[in-house]
């Protein structure tokens, strides 16, 4: 259903902003953390490391999203997810996040409820909770989340450690949101398990303390495809990277897609954004912790290399063009 669609159903204009709050936070368990959640002025969040990681991503209808292609409860899974990887690759733990919404006065209520309930699943997947926002009309429906995460004592893992001799791994998935993508670009709406990959990603959040447990040196949440974030990761160190395929392991789900699609499923792999896994590089390969996959190493010089080599094509996604 597209979310201006009414066919008589009641809309956002019709419940008003308040009541569409209420709908929205009312019965809602919030995570640990909170000690004042949504009705007030503001909320209140512990901080018990005394230090607060924040980020915060802005997901645009027709440019991050379209609900021909994904239901309201994937797109809002989505627009959690997108948010808490970047606090994982912090190596933070997430404690809340604050959503904005702007959408059209025509919005049915049902869109909105099932929006709410993709974003309450997957902040309980992170065992935290939505502790307040905005609301507001605009054309487009805009959704903007803000999302908070706590250190726990450790120091912040940056994209700017890494250093000449470092292993590059990866943990969670790479490739399937781009393939993903792809099938639904030709009006195909299966394999379930690549299509659902696009509409809601799954970061894998622990693996962010984790790997900074482990005494990861750099790391980054990888949204805008593995190259091009190894890219952000090798001009923050001053280094350069060189990714070897041999170690990375293509699915064979996205190599049957691949050939259905005539396309190149290593290419999804390395350039493929959205899959919002975390790549980390560590000072050797013992300190790699389990779920996490060597899949380079960092060098003197600049640029990110594919086996010693300059990649052809794109790295990865890049705004505005």
């Amino acid at each position: 259903m597209r979310p201006d669609s009414t066919h008589g159903q009641e809309t956002v204009a019709d419940v008003g902003e308040f009541g569409l709050i209420r709908r929205i936070t009312e019965g809602r368990k919030q995570g640990a953390p909170t000690l004042l959640g949504p009705g007030d002025d503001a909320a209140v969040v512990a901080a018990v490391d005394g230090r607060v990681v924040a980020s915060t991503d802005v997901l645009v209808e027709g440019v991050h999203f379209r609900f021909d292609w994904s239901p309201p409860d994937q797109v809002g899974r989505k627009a959690i997810a997108v948010n808490l990887a970047d606090i994982a690759a912090m190596g933070a733990v997430p404690t809340a996040v604050l959503v904005g919404l702007a959408c059209p006065s025509t919005t049915p209520v049902s869109v909105i409820d099932e929006l709410s309930a993709g974003m309450w699943h997957e902040a309980s997947r992170a065992r935290i909770g939505i502790i307040g926002g905005d609301m507001a009309s605009s054309d487009t429906m805009v959704i903007s989340v803000t999302a908070l995460g706590d250190l726990e004592g450790r120091m912040p893992v940056t994209r700017g450690g890494a250093m000449p001799g470092d292993i590059v791994a990866v943990a969670g998935r790479l490739g399937w949101s781009a393939a993903g993508l792809a099938v639904l670009g030709r009006g195909f709406r299966s394999p379930v398990t690549v299509v659902g990959a696009h509409r809601a990603p799954e970061p894998p959040y622990a693996a962010g303390p984790q790997a900074a447990d482990c005494g990861a040196t750099a790391m980054i949440d990888v949204s805008d495809g593995l190259l091009a974030d190894l890219g952000h990761i090798g001009v923050a160190s001053n280094v350069a990277i060189d990714v070897r395929t041999d170690l990375i392991e293509v699915h064979q789900r996205l190599i049957d897609v691949a050939q259905a699609l005539g396309a190149d499923p290593r290419h999804w792999v390395l350039t493929g954004g959205e899959d919002h896994a975390l790549a980390a590089t560590f000072p050797d390969p013992g300190a790699i912790p389990e779920g996490w996959r060597a899949i380079g190493t960092v060098t003197r010089g600049s640029g990110v290399t594919v086996d010693g080599a300059t990649y052809e094509g794109a790295a990865g996604w890049q705004h505005w063009r």
